[in-house]
C-alpha cells in the first residue's frame, strides 16, 4: 500500500521564538521498507532557526539555519512553507545528516531556490553528498529528460563535534553519531532549550500533528518497532551514541520522525539500552555486509536483519563504504553466518563491495553459511559476481540469492524477513544439537530434569489455529497458549514466539482470527500449519476458507472461531503476549469438544 503525494502536507509547529518545526505529514505508508510495516503513516521533522538581523557572512550569523531537511517525498508542500519563512536572497545553512538520493533530490531544489545555500555535514555525509549529487536514477524509455542539476553548494565539514552560535543567543552543538546504516549522522543540540534534534534515533513512524507525545505508552510500541527494524542490528554503535547523549542536559528529544518526547525521554533512553542488551547476550552472530546506492539494497538488508534479530541471534551490520579493514576482518572471522548485498551500478558492483568480497574469500570460514542479496535497475551483474565467486570459493549458501528489481514491495520485504528468521533458526538449531550431544554425554539436561519445568508442562491449553490477513500479506500458526482474559469487553490473550513470521502482523490495531480445533478432527489443520514453510510461502495454499466480517481467514472444520482486534502487547521473554478484544465469532459445532495440548515438559511446545 503506497501513499499518494496529494495526501502529504507540511505544518508549522512553533517551538521557541525564532525556532519552528516544519513537519511533513503522511497519513499512509510512505515506502515499503520494513520500518514502515505498522502502516500508521509517518512524519518528517525538520527544524528552522529563522534568519536574524545583520550580514550573513559566516556560520551562525544572520543566515537561516535548517536542521535535518526531509526527502523529496515532501518537496512541494515543504518548499512552499520554506519560501514563506526564508526569502530566497537570505543565506540558508542546512545541517544534513541522513544522506540518500531522496534527500539529495530535495537539496537540489534548495540549491535552485536559494543561491546562498551552504551545507553542513559530517565527513562521511560530505563524501556521500559528493558521490550522489550528480547521480540520477535510470530513466525508462520514453520518459522526459530531467532538468539540469545545480552545482554542489559549499560544504562545511563537521569533524566529531562543532558548535554554531546564533545571533539571537542560541547555541547549537553538532554531534557526530555514525552507524553502519547512517554513517554521516549528526545530532543537533540547542543548549538554551535543552532540545535534542536526534534525527533517526528515537524515531517512530506514525502520523501526528501534536508536537509531543501525550504519554510514554502512546508511542511505546511504535518506537520499539522502529528500534527492532533499524537499531537492533547496530546495537553496539547505538550504545556508543547513547553514551554521548547521556552527557547532554536534555529537556526534550525531537526525532526526525514522530512526535517529540518531552516527558518520558529518560525512560526512552533506558529502553534503548535494555532493548540492546538482548542483542549483546547472544553468542551467535550474523555478519551483514552491504553497500546501497539508492536505499533499495539497504531496505533488503534491514528486512533480513529484522528477521534474524527476531530469533535472538545478533546481527553485526557493516557498511562496506565506511568500515575500517580491521573491523571488517574481525566481523568476518567471528560471525556464524555471513550475508553480503550490493546494488549494480553501471553493470558492476561498487568498489567497496568488491574489496569486501576479496576479504571474505581470503578470510571467510567455508563451514559457515553465506547469503547474497541486492537490487538492480536493468541488470544484476553485482549479484551474479557475488554468487559466482562465493560458490567457486567453496562456500555453502543459506538461501538462494535475493534479486530485487528497483524497490522491494511489501511481499518481498516479508519474504526477506522470513528468510532472515529461517537463517537465525538454523543457527540456533545447529547450536542446540551440539549442546544436546554434550548433555547426552553428561546425563539428562537440566531443563528436562527440573521438576518445576516438568510441572509447567502440565498447564493445558486448547489447540487453535491463529490466522490473519493484512492487505496482501497473510499468516497463520498453531497456537495452544490461548486464554480468555476479560469478560467486559470480551477478550483473550495469545502468546506468540518472537520468531514467528505471523508476529509482524499482530500489532495494535491489527485483526486476526482464532480457530478453535475440535477433538478428534485436529490432525488435518495441525498437519497443514505445523509443516515448515519456505520464506514467503502462502500458508493457505490449497485450502478452502471462509471469512470473518473483517476478512480474516476462517477454517470451516474448526469447532468455533473468534475474530479479534489487538489492543496491547507485552514482551515476555522469548514471546509476545497479545491481548485482543473479541469483535465477533461463531460456534460451528456445538456437539464437539475442544482439542487440548498435553505436554511432558514446559521447556518446549
Amino acid at each position: 500500500m503506497g501513499s499518494d503525494s496529494n495526501d502529504r502536507r507540511v505544518i508549522q509547529l512553533p517551538i521557541e521564538p525564532g525556532l519552528i518545526c516544519l513537519r511533513g505529514l503522511s497519513p499512509k505508508r510512505l515506502r515499503f521498507e520494513v520500518e514502515y510495516g505498522l502502516e500508521r503513516g509517518t512524519t518528517a521533522n525538520s527544524f528552522l532557526f529563522l534568519p536574524g538581523p545583520g550580514e550573513a557572512d559566516s556560520i551562525g550569523s544572520a543566515a537561516a539555519l535548517l536542521v535535518h531537511p526531509p526527502g523529496a517525498s515532501f518537496a512541494e508542500p515543504y518548499l512552499a512553507q520554506l519560501r514563506e519563512l526564508v526569502p530566497s536572497g537570505v543565506e540558508l545553512q542546512v545541517v544534513v545528516s541522513h544522506v540518500n538520493p531522496n534527500r539529495v533530490a530535495l537539496l537540489h531544489e534548495l540549491a535552485r531556490g536559494w543561491s546562498k545555500l551552504r551545507l553542513i555535514a559530517s565527513n562521511p555525509a560530505a563524501k556521500l553528498l559528493q558521490d550522489l549529487w550528480e547521480q540520477r536514477k535510470p530513466t525508462a524509455e520514453g520518459e522526459p529528460e530531467p532538468a539540469a542539476l545545480p552545482p554542489l553548494p559549499p560544504i562545511t565539514v563537521v569533524r566529531g563535534e562543532d558548535t554554531i552560535e546564533r545571533p539571537d543567543g542560541s547555541s547549537i552543538s553538532l554531534l557526530s553519531a555514525p552507524t553502519p546504516r547512517w554513517p554521516g549522522a549528526l545530532m543537533a543540540f540547542e543548549e538554551n532549550t535543552g532540545l535534542l534534534m536526534s534525527g533517526k534515533f528515537f524515531s517512530a513512524h506514525l502520523c501526528s500533528e501534536d508536537w509531543a507525545e501525550s504519554n510514554r505508552s502512546s508511542t511505546e510500541e511504535d518506537r520499539r518497532y522502529f528500534y527492532d527494524c533499524l537499531m537492533a542490528p547496530m546495537a553496539r554503535q547505538v550504545e556508543a551514541v547513547l553514551n554521548r547523549v547521556d552527557e547532554l542536559p536534555i529537556r526534550c528529544i525531537a526525532p526526525g520522525h514522530g512526535p517529540a518526547i518531552a516527558e518520558s525521554w529518560r525512560s526512552l533512553l533506558v529502553d534503548y539500552r535494555r532493548w540492546g542488551e538482548s542483542q549483546g547476550r547472544s553468542n551467535l552472530s550474523v555478519a551483514l555486509l552491504f553497500a546501497s546506492a539508492y536505499g533499495n539494497t539497504a531496505a533488503i538488508a534491514d528486512a533480513l536483519a529484522q528477521g534474524v534479530s527476531r530469533t535472538g541471534v545478533r546481527v553485526e551490520s557493516i557498511n562496506c563504504e565506511f568500515t575500517p579493514t580491521d573491523k571488517l576482518l574481525e566481523t568476518i572471522r567471528s560471525c556464524d553466518a555471513l550475508l553480503i548485498g550490493s546494488p549494480t551500478l553501471g553493470g558492476h558492483a561498487p568498489t567497496p563491495i568488491v574489496s569486501a568480497l576479496g576479504t571474505v574469500l581470503s578470510e571467510g570460514d567455508r563451514s559457515k553459511p553465506v547469503g547474497v542479496f541486492g537490487s538492480f535497475g536493468w541488470s544484476g551483474e553485482a549479484i551474479d559476481l557475488l554468487e559466482t565467486k562465493l560458490r567457486d570459493g567453496g562456500f555453502s549458501f543459506a538461501f538462494e540469492p535475493i534479486r530485487v528489481k528497483f524497490s522491494p514491495d511489501a511481499s518481498t520485504i516479508k519474504t526477506c524477513e522470513e528468510t532472515g528468521t529461517a537463517l537465525g533458526r538454523s543457527l540456533i538449531n545447529a547450536q542446540r544439537k551440539m549442546q544436546r550431544r554434550s548433555a547426552a554425554a553428561g546425563g539428562l539436561s537440566e531443563s528436562r530434569s527440573n521438576p518445576a519445568v516438568q510441572a509447567l508442562g502440565r498447564v493445558v491449553g486448547s489447540l487453535c489455529v491463529l490466522t490473519t490477513q493484512k492487505g496482501s500479506l497473510s499468516g497463520a500458526m498453531v497456537a495452544s497458549w490461548v486464554s480468555q482474559a476479560s469478560f467486559s469487553p470480551p477478550g483473550l490473550t495469545v502468546a506468540v514466539a518472537k520468531d514467528r513470521a505471523v508476529e509482524a502482523l499482530l500489532h495494535v490495531g491489527d485483526a486476526f482470527a482464532v480457530n478453535v480445533l475440535a477433538s478428534g478432527r485436529e490432525s488435518g489443520p495441525m498437519k497443514q500449519f505445523l509443516q515448515p514453510f519456505a520464506p514467503g510461502a502462502d500458508r493457505f495454499a490449497g485450502l478452502e476458507l471462509e471469512q470473518s466480517p473483517s476478512g480474516q481467514p476462517v477454517l470451516p472444520e474448526a469447532l468455533a472461531w473468534l475474530e479479534c482486534s489487538v489492543k496491547q502487547r507485552m514482551e515476555c521473554g522469548d514471546h509476545w503476549l497479545i491481548y485482543a478484544q473479541v469483535t465477533s465469532g461463531a460456534l460451528l459445532d456445538a456437539a464437539a469438544t475442544t482439542a487440548v495440548h498435553q505436554r511432558r515438559s514446559g521447556a518446549n511446545y
